[in-house]
């Protein structure tokens, strides 16, 4: 069974609900792509991630997650936002790594 956005409660069933979502997008098998994950920062602190799939024939999808807003923004292969999804429970910010 697969979770909803109101199952998401850690940051590993975040990464697992994005990369569903976004391979449903496009209809891909979610065994045969990967999503990359990049902290986004304001000031010296993460405040989000951002998660990018590539699929096939250079098809490129995104989301962002707001970490202060609690609020998932997805983008299709066109770089255009088709949905916006609050999560019901706080999801904890990644481990903070200290500065070189």
């Amino acid at each position: 069974m697969h979770a909803t956005v109101d199952d998401v409660r850690t940051l590993d069933e975040l990464r697992r609900f994005i990369h569903r979502t976004l391979c449903q997008k496009e209809n891909l098998l979610d065994d045969q792509y990967r999503t990359s994950e990049f902290r986004l920062i304001s000031g010296e602190r993460i405040c989000g991630l951002e998660f990018c799939l590539r699929g096939p024939r250079s098809v490129r999808l995104a989301a962002v997650w707001v970490a202060d807003l609690n609020v998932i923004y997805l983008y299709d292969a066109r770089g255009q936002r088709y949905s916006k999804l609050r999560l019901k429970n706080p999801v904890p910010l990644p481990a903070q790594t200290p500065a070189a």
